[in-house]
């Protein structure tokens, strides 16, 4: 295991990812190589490769980072709609917390696997709504999509002007349109029996 030179204590792939994650939040993903973050952690760059392959593998490690501090919704046994909310409203603050690594996912989505914590909880979600299993996937991917596009509009500046500037109420009707969506699409009588 590589020897930090500053401390004399092994690197570990949980510091190696949580420096590179404010490395891009800060300068973007374009500001981050194996030589600054080597640097940053006070290091010979050599000795980042014990622990992570290359660039591309170190942005899986944050995309991966990022997804397992989210707040995802838990299989509680409530209502599904309840579910899709609170996994939209996680979707979207992993864009505000860290919009420089959201912003290269939407030009690289290779970077989160499908084996991802947030695309689980989607297809879960989307089962307890009724989607057949043949159409999980492309429920998932418009779903996507369609919350994608509200997120990239709203990180361009391109919402908020014609609605008196109040971003989350339009973001919470474009929810209550895909949760309206999804009732009708044949999901409605999925719901937990009352206690």
């Amino acid at each position: 295991m590589a020897v930090s030179a500053r401390r004399g204590e092994p690197l570990t792939h949980h510091e190696i990812s949580a420096t590179a994650l404010r490395m891009v939040d800060a300068g973007g993903v374009e500001a981050l190589s194996m030589r600054k973050l080597a640097a940053e952690l006070d290091v010979n760059p050599m000795s980042l490769y014990h622990h992570v392959e290359n660039k591309t593998a170190l942005i899986r490690q944050l995309c991966a980072l990022a997804v397992s501090r989210l707040e995802l919704p838990p299989d509680d046994g409530s209502h599904w709609q309840d579910q899709l909310r609170a996994l939209a409203h996680a979707y979207r603050s992993l864009a505000r917390l860290h919009p420089a690594l959201w912003a290269y996912v939407q030009v690289h989505p290779e970077m989160i696997g499908r084996e991802d914590g947030m695309w689980a909880v989607l297809c879960r979600i989307l089962a307890a709504a009724g989607v057949p299993g043949e159409d999980l996937l492309h429920t998932g991917e418009a779903l996507y999509s369609f919350v994608s596009g509200f997120v990239t509009a709203e990180s361009q500046g391109g919402l908020g002007g014609h609605a008196g500037g109040d971003v989350d109420r339009t973001f919470e009707i474009a929810v209550d349109l895909i949760v309206s969506g999804l009732e009708r699409h044949g999901g409605s009588g999925a719901r937990p029996e009352a206690p």
